[in-house]
């Protein structure tokens, strides 16, 4: 592995550097065998050890998977693979769940949420522009295979939705206004939308909003927390809306 080699590969923590380069990294041994097993096309595999025969990847050094690892404690395999590129289908957000995010931010829960998605079965999930990078080494880490799965878009939040409404698609989003989830009447196919962890849902894309939801703490009425963290509620809209006979 050359020099140039290991400044391409820690460029990759970078934004900048994925897009110039069109790659992301994934590390550790579960992820890699997920992407090697997805329609992604893995450029590169580097391993230490016997790693690299298991793998069939390159040979290199602890020393060198040091260099290039965005870990704490590197792993024994890392994989370059080829950032997908989706088209988005209005169509296809007709007869199907799908996910937008208004503006998450944190990687954690970013990936959390596409493994989310990729587990109730929902493969569409639309991003605004200011939305944590889905390739972001945190994001893919937290994933846990389910960035080969989920088809991930980035594009302004408000045209769409003014377009999927305009299509009778429904649209639905938490607010402490909405209606009881647990009672409301949920459908099997439209677009949930969660917001930013600190401001939630934005006022734009809210009035783009069909069916507003709540989730009640228990007991009604019992002091509780002042709201939820976007990825556990995103867990409970998802299960509501995946519940047999809803």
């Amino acid at each position: 592995m050359t020099k140039s080699d290991i400044q391409l590969i820690r460029s990759l923590a970078d934004k900048k550097g994925r897009a110039e380069a069109g790659l992301f990294l994934a590390e550790g041994e579960k992820l890699v065998e997920e992407m090697l097993a997805s329609a992604l096309e893995v450029e590169r595999v580097l391993a230490v050890g016997e790693a690299a025969e298991r793998f069939s990847g390159e040979a290199i050094t602890a020393q060198q998977m040091a260099r290039i690892s965005a870990l704490k404690t590197p792993t024994e395999v890392v994989a370059l693979v080829r950032i997908p590129r989706h088209e988005l289908s209005v169509e296809r957000l007709g007869d199907r769940l799908s996910l937008m995010l208004d503006g998450v931010q944190d990687p954690g829960n970013m990936g959390t949420i596409l493994r989310l998605a990729d587990w109730f079965g929902i493969r569409e999930v639309i991003c605004s522009p200011q939305s944590a990078d889905c390739f972001n080494p945190k994001v893919v880490q937290a994933t846990m295979g389910a960035i080969a799965r989920v088809r991930v878009h980035y594009q302004p939040l408000v045209p769409l939705l003014k377009t999927v409404t305009a299509k009778g698609i429904p649209v639905y989003g938490t607010f402490l206004d909405g209606r009881n989830i647990y009672e409301a009447r949920c459908s099997a196919r439209g677009v949930i939308v969660m917001g930013n962890e600190g401001r939630g849902i934005s006022e734009e894309v809210a009035r783009c909003v069909t069916d507003r939801l709540y989730i009640p703490p228990y007991p009604a009425g019992k002091p509780s927390s002042e709201s939820l963290n976007v990825a556990v509620a995103t867990a409970i809209v998802c299960a509501e809306f995946r519940r047999p006979g809803r």
